[in-house]
């Protein structure tokens, strides 16, 4: 089952009404009346729309009886679909249902993006960080949020683990009609290029869409970079009354058109012209203070509480998305600068003694190099990363983030992220071989992710700081066998006090 909010209340629309949202043709009685939609066979509710979609294995529509079953009272599909509906039972049937799937699930559920200022973000990192920043930015100006993304799915009564960054179109829009029962009156949220690629946010009319950076991910679901580029530039397709590009990043840039706001902390040619930028970046010890100018005369005295450009970066794009979306700059600026932490980015953990250990979610290489970035300005010491890979994922990737670790830090331990059901000692392999071949720092390989955190802390000497890379805010860790408990954050505080407790900071 999916686990996300509907509403309590829906308005009854029959087939026919739903039918011609999809441009679709009706088999059966259209005039049957819907009141809720889904995707899933196992989350049916009395009255549902079940949407059977064409899987990678199986085709959706095989689950029809199921669906009709548990009470759903037509079906959403394609003509090939169409043939597995039980006889007798409504269906929409259109060419390809997946990509009507959104507008339809919007208007089953009132259409309520329509009554919420909704802010999307994409790009490679810094969604999460950003999504937070622009909830406590909204929060100060006095609104009811709901969040969608990595770490949480969050509507203001209700906080659900997320099952993927952007849920599917029939819970996304379930979930913001649940919202707005709930008095939300804006909603932040992550938008993937897998959710981009499968329609997964047809039908929400996003008040601002913004995109932090693109590097290299997701590179075995995408056939090539250019395929993954164009994926999250759907996004900018004119679904967004408000459009925010990053114009330090080349790749970004090549979006910029008139009408498309920007922002920077470069300061470089790109940058002097850009709609928002960042001046005066000071460290005020794990935080950062900034000046952000902004349009028509704007100057904010600013603030974001964690270390590295990126975060300015981050802070100044939620600033900017939030005085798009209506919110006086000044509370903007407060706001953000108010919001005490990002779980798993850069998460300082609570132990004792004269070693930093910080958690970071970095697994992709840009994302490693401004992570260790951030993170070399803090200690008076060494750098120690603890990165891994996960397996069955992306393993092009994998020696570029080793390389990255090696550029970035004094000592790499490799070790275990999520294996899976990979061989963990080939993951590591792969790491491992892109670290050594940077020279100087000292690359070490140790099986089991506790026991290299453990081993990670030993090597520490005061001054120094330990990064744990990969997971973040991650309570598990998935290899073969399943998915066992397992929090960096708890791990590396426990070994810190194990080994420093009593001793001076």
């Amino acid at each position: 089952m999916s686990g996300y909010p509907r509403p309590r209340t829906v308005a009854a629309n029959p087939v026919r009404a739903l039918a011609a949202v999809a441009g679709a043709r009706t088999k059966g009685d259209d005039t049957v009346e819907v009141t809720g939609i889904t995707h899933d066979s196992a989350s049916v509710r009395p009255g549902d729309l079940y949407a059977g979609l064409p899987g990678a294995q199986r085709h959706g529509a095989q689950f029809a009886q199921r669906a009709v079953e548990a009470g759903a009272v037509a079906v959403l599909t394609d003509p090939a679909g169409a043939a597995l509906v039980p006889s007798g039972v409504p269906a929409i049937v259109v060419d390809d249902a997946r990509a009507v799937l959104g507008e339809v699930a919007s208007t089953v559920y009132g259409h309520p993006t329509a009554r919420l200022k909704v802010i999307g973000i994409t790009g490679t990192a810094g969604k999460t960080s950003t999504a937070y920043l622009v909830e406590s930015g909204l929060a100060a100006a006095g609104l009811r949020t709901a969040m969608v993304g990595t770490v949480e799915t969050r509507i203001p009564d209700l906080v659900v683990e997320s099952l993927r960054t952007t849920p599917e179109a029939t819970d996304l829009h379930a979930l913001f009609a649940a919202a707005l029962e709930q008095g939300a009156g804006a909603a932040v949220m992550e938008v993937s290029s897998h959710a981009l690629t499968y329609g997964r946010v047809g039908g929400v009319r996003f008040e601002v869409g913004a995109w932090t950076n693109f590097g290299l991910d997701h590179l075995d679901f995408h056939t090539d970079v250019d395929d993954y580029f164009a994926a999250k530039a759907r996004l900018f397709d004119g679904r967004c009354r408000v459009e925010i590009l990053n114009v330090d990043d080349p790749a970004v840039r090549r979006l910029v058109k008139p009408g498309r706001l920007t922002y920077s902390v470069a300061g470089d040619t790109a940058g002097e012209e850009a709609t928002w930028r960042a001046v005066d970046i000071t460290a005020d010890g794990f935080a950062q203070r900034f000046t952000a100018l902004g349009p028509d005369g704007i100057v904010l005295p600013a603030g974001v509480s964690m270390p590295g450009g990126h975060n300015v970066s981050n802070a100044l794009l939620a600033i900017a998305c939030l005085v798009a979306a209506g919110v006086d700059p000044a509370t903007a600026a407060a706001g953000v600068a108010a919001c005490k932490g990002v779980p798993g980015r850069l998460e300082l953990v609570d132990a004792p003694g004269p070693v930093l250990g910080v958690v970071d979610y970095a697994h992709k290489p840009d994302a490693i190099v401004a992570a260790l970035a951030a993170l070399r300005t803090l200690g008076r010491g060494r750098l120690i990363c603890v990165i891994g890979a996960g397996g069955d994922r992306d393993r092009g990737k994998r020696p570029f983030m080793g390389e990255a670790a090696a550029r970035g830090a004094d000592i790499v331990v490799v070790t275990d992220d999520n294996p899976r059901t990979e061989d963990p000692a080939t993951v590591r392999a792969a790491v491992r071989r892109g670290a050594e071949a940077v020279d100087g720092p000292t690359v070490l390989e140790i099986p089991g992710r506790h026991e290299a955190i453990v081993d990670a802390v030993g090597l520490a000497q005061p001054g120094d700081v330990v990064a744990l890379l990969g997971k973040g805010h991650e309570r598990g860790q998935e290899t073969a066998e399943g998915i066992t408990p397992f929090d960096d954050r708890i791990e590396l505080a426990q070994a810190l006090t194990k080994r420093f407790a009593g001793v001076g900071a």
